[in-house]
């Protein structure tokens, strides 16, 4: 019997949302991209091709832009809205295709963001919020992010998906006026990944909040290949700094830096790369690497990652228990689901 995928990170986009996005984005490569994508919108066409893969079910999140791209404060929420409420109708629709969805909340008005998480998670049945590495350049360790943090960890008890943000109006160099060649994406992803990371670390956010559980895109972006530059560098932190304070940032946290780095999740979302994919493995551990497939951002337009991503799972050998702890047991704690295998939940 093949066994049960469960692609914790891919994307979808409403119809609905998407004209939204035609009507307000002001990147005009964005709103090319993503009309250009059928997988991402026509969900007829998306579930046909999900018949190649019967073991696979994907848990949906919005792509990016997000609400609080699109729309200043008074108009992101209502932009939010419409997007939980299609992925949760695609979810009624498709319910053995996409069994869950992801909300999205608008970021640039705190207050409307904790409304639209209860609704979408009370009423609609997301199964957690998304947020991108900032909110419109507000770092994750912005005082005004906490209660969004400790209303889903401590109110909730579910978890966090946290995709990078950047943009080609970021350059490579100070300079020039762009980023050339989709650097922005390719390489700003993994880094903004992890500098939201970092901050997180040594803000001291997940010593307040303990409880929070943070899915990484791209299995945590640069950390799990640079953990070694990252362990020995701040463990002098301060030694470059001219703010006396910074040295005392280490005796803040209970623990070694790199303990909080590995209790985020990262997934398998590495472009079918199996060395760097193991790489991950090592750094997370078996208990915090979840499947996903960034479908539909592939050259195919939706199957290549799906097919590519399990390769590379395969491509490891891994024993029977750790494989079930990607593919679905470490989903199924963190979502609170029960996809028909014998997983503890999360407490």
């Amino acid at each position: 019997m093949t066994q049960l995928k469960i692609d914790i990170y891919n994307h979808v986009m409403p119809p609905a949302y998407l004209e939204l996005v035609k009507k307000h984005s002001k990147s005009p490569g964005s709103v090319k991209r993503v009309s250009s994508l059928r997988m991402l919108w026509d969900m007829e066409a998306r579930a046909r091709m999900l018949d190649s893969w019967p073991e696979v079910r994907q848990i949906i999140t919005l792509s990016v832009p997000s609400p609080e791209m699109i729309g200043d404060p008074g108009d992101s929420p209502a932009f939010a809205r419409i997007a939980n409420e299609g992925m949760a109708e695609i979810c009624r629709k498709w319910p053995d295709k996409f069994p869950a969805f992801v909300a999205s909340l608008p970021m640039n008005n705190p207050s409307a963001a904790l409304v639209e998480m209860d609704y979408a998670i009370e009423k609609l049945g997301a199964r957690g919020i998304q947020v991108l590495s900032s909110a419109n350049g507000i770092p994750l360790d912005d005082p005004q992010v906490f209660p969004i943090f400790e209303r889903i960890a401590r109110g909730h008890r579910m978890p966090v998906w946290m995709h990078p943000t950047s943009s080609a109006s970021t350059p490579d160099y100070p300079g020039e006026a762009t980023s050339k060649y989709e650097i922005w994406q390719v390489l700003g992803y993994p880094v903004e990944t992890s500098i939201a990371m970092a901050r997180m670390v040594f803000s001291g956010l997940l010593e307040r909040l303990p409880e929070l559980r943070v899915i990484t895109h791209h299995c945590g972006g640069m950390l799990p290949y640079f953990a070694g530059r990252a362990e020995t560098l701040w463990a002098q932190l301060g030694s470059r700094s001219e703010d006396p304070k910074v040295a005392d940032v280490l005796r803040t946290l209970s623990k070694p830096p790199m303990t909080y780095f590995k209790s985020f999740y990262g997934d398998t979302v590495l472009g079918g790369s199996s060395a760097a994919l193991r790489c991950g493995l090592d750094f997370f551990g078996a208990d915090h690497v979840v499947f996903a497939s960034d479908c539909p951002f592939d050259p195919e337009g939706g199957p290549m990652f799906i097919r590519e991503g399990i390769r590379s799972v395969e491509d490891l050998e891994l024993d029977e228990a750790d494989a079930g702890k990607l593919y679905f047991g470490n989903a199924s704690r963190l979502l609170g689901m029960d996809f028909g295998c014998t997983c503890q939940k999360e407490q």
